[in-house]
């Protein structure tokens, strides 16, 4: 698929659980969008997060992805991406990555991501589909140095560093600590209407 000009697109894959998103994931994904001349980036929304199953408990998808379509509503570029909660299942980036070069015949892939899921991405359902169907991209924070398997191409977009974590989040709303300027004021509000996290308190789950 191309842009109007006939270049072909270049598209983004920006997957993550988003439980929940906060600035740090927007300043990445502009960032990288910028770096690379990127059409759209599109934030995957993680169903059924692998890597994380048997873990904490993981809010609900749907409320997940009203989170980061409140967090991107206003960001030109960005894009709120449920193919991973309409596919079903455990979410594997080999085959969002499938479903989107059958939506997007032509486009150029990139998948996004931080180093420590660079350095393990070995480990990864069908990684050598990943790696076939688009380009790795590594987010590194100033002073970081990535480190990825031999053989593997990938590209380096460094980005500013931003001490914010989903886990402190859940942690600070636990605690009944201000999210303010951590997360969009949208974000906020949808995190307040549906009750997220504080019902950590109740059932006893883990934080981490």
């Amino acid at each position: 698929m191309a842009d109007r000009s006939g270049t072909r697109l270049r598209i983004g894959v920006f997957g993550g659980t988003f439980d929940p998103p906060h600035v740090g994931h927007l300043v990445t994904a502009v960032n990288v969008r910028h770096e690379l001349g990127l059409d759209r980036v599109l934030l995957e929304v993680a169903n059924r997060p692998w890597q994380k199953e048997g873990g904490r408990t993981i809010s609900p998808a749907e409320d997940r992805f009203a989170l980061v379509s409140a967090a991107v509503a206003s960001v030109d570029g960005l894009e709120a991406s449920r193919t991973e909660i309409d596919r079903g299942g455990p979410s594997y980036t080999a085959d969002t990555l499938a479903e989107l070069v059958r939506r997007f015949p032509g486009a150029v892939l990139f998948t996004i991501l931080g180093s420590d899921a660079a350095a393990g991405i070995l480990t990864w359902e069908r990684h050598d589909d990943v790696l076939a169907r688009s380009t790795l991209v590594v987010v590194e924070r100033p002073g970081a140095k990535v480190a990825l398997p031999g053989g593997i191409e990938w590209v380096r977009v460094q980005v500013p560093y931003l001490d914010v974590s989903s886990t402190d989040l859940r942690a600070r709303v636990l605690d009944g600590r201000p999210l303010d300027y951590l997360v969009p004021d949208d974000v906020l509000t949808e995190i307040t209407e549906r009750g997220l996290y504080r019902a950590v308190a109740r059932t006893g789950a883990s934080r981490s």
